[in-house]
C-alpha cells in the first residue's frame, strides 16, 4: 500500500492572497461572495465598504454585422449579438459606444389586462427565446401568460379571457384560472 504525500494538500494561506486584487475604493483585498445572484466579488472590509463587481465582466459575442446599418449615436455599423440576456443589435465600437436596440419589439395583443384592468397584454420573449404574454405595466401589474390569450369569457367562470393552447387532440381554449381550468375543445 502506498502513501500520500499531505503535504500536496497543504495550501499555502497566502496563495490566493492577492488573487483577485485590492478594493479600489478602501485598498482592502477583495474575495469571491455569494449573493442572491450567484457569486461576485467584494471587498473584505464590507460593510464598511460596499464596493462590489461581477465575477466575470459582462461577456457577449457578435454573431453578425448587419450591412448598411449606422448606429444612430455614432454613426459605426451594427451588429447582432448574443449577451446574457439573449439576442440584441448593439453598436461594433462597444465600449466607447453604448447604443443597443431588441430584436423582438413588444407586440401588442389589443387585449386588455384583467388583473389590473388598465395595461394591455404584451407579447415578449425571454432571455431562452421562449414567448410568454405580460401586462405593460410591469412592475407595477405582473400578470403573466405562457400561452396566447384570447378574447373569449371563460363560460364557467367569466374570466375575461381564454388561453389558446396545442394538445394531443388538436387545439382547445383553456381558462387561465388555476381554480377554473375549464377547457373548450375545437370540435365542440
Amino acid at each position: 500500500m502506498s502513501k500520500i504525500d499531505h503535504s500536496l494538500f497543504k495550501a499555502d494561506e497566502h496563495a490566493l492572497e492577492h488573487a483577485y486584487g485590492n478594493c479600489p475604493k478602501c485598498d482592502a483585498r477583495l474575495q469571491i461572495r455569494s449573493g442572491r445572484s450567484g457569486p461576485f466579488l467584494g471587498c473584505s472590509g464590507y460593510p464598511q465598504c460596499e464596493f462590489s463587481k461581477p465575477l466575470h465582466e459582462y461577456q457577449y459575442h457578435e454573431l453578425k454585422v448587419i450591412e448598411d446599418s449606422a448606429c444612430p449615436q455614432c454613426g459605426s455599423s451594427l451588429a447582432v449579438k448574443k449577451g446574457r440576456y439573449g439576442l440584441f443589435i448593439g453598436c461594433t465600437h462597444f465600449p466607447q459606444c453604448h447604443h443597443i436596440e431588441k430584436i423582438n419589439q413588444k407586440a401588442e395583443t389589443a387585449i386588455g389586462c384583467p388583473s389590473c384592468n388598465k395595461g394591455q397584454l404584451q407579447e415578449r420573449t425571454n432571455r431562452f427565446g421562449k414567448r410568454f404574454f405580460a401586462c405593460d405595466r410591469f412592475p407595477s401589474c405582473k400578470y403573466l401568460l405562457n400561452d396566447a390569450p384570447v378574447l373569449e369569457a371563460c363560460p364557467e367562470c367569466e374570466w375575461p379571457l381564454m388561453l389558446k393552447k396545442n394538445g394531443a387532440h388538436g387545439e382547445y381554449l383553456q381558462c387561465p384560472q388555476r381554480r377554473c381550468q375549464y377547457k373548450i375543445l375545437s370540435s365542440e
